[in-house]
C-alpha cells in the first residue's frame, strides 16, 4: 500500500531533477505525512495524514484516556 493521505488522497509527485548541464533524472516529491490516531465511528485507528489536513482539522484526532491519579 502506497503512503497517501487518508483524508485528501495526496500522494507523491513525480518529475525531473535538472543538473547544471540540464541532464534530466527522475525524482519524486513526497508529501509531509504523519501517522496519527484518529477517531472513526467509535473506534480508533492509526492512519497516514498530511500536515495540511491536520492543520485544517479535516480529521478528528483520537483522545488518549488518561489513567486516574492515585488508582492502584
Amino acid at each position: 500500500m502506497a503512503k497517501v493521505c487518508y483524508s485528501c488522497g495526496k500522494g507523491p509527485s513525480f518529475g525531473n531533477a535538472r543538473s547544471h548541464s540540464l541532464r534530466a533524472t527522475r525524482r519524486r516529491w513526497n508529501p509531509n505525512l504523519q501517522k496519527v490516531r484518529i477517531q472513526e465511528g467509535g473506534a480508533t485507528r492509526k492512519v497516514w495524514v498530511c500536515t495540511s489536513c491536520l492543520k485544517g482539522f479535516k480529521v478528528q484526532k483520537a483522545v488518549r484516556p488518561v489513567p486516574a491519579a492515585g488508582a492502584s
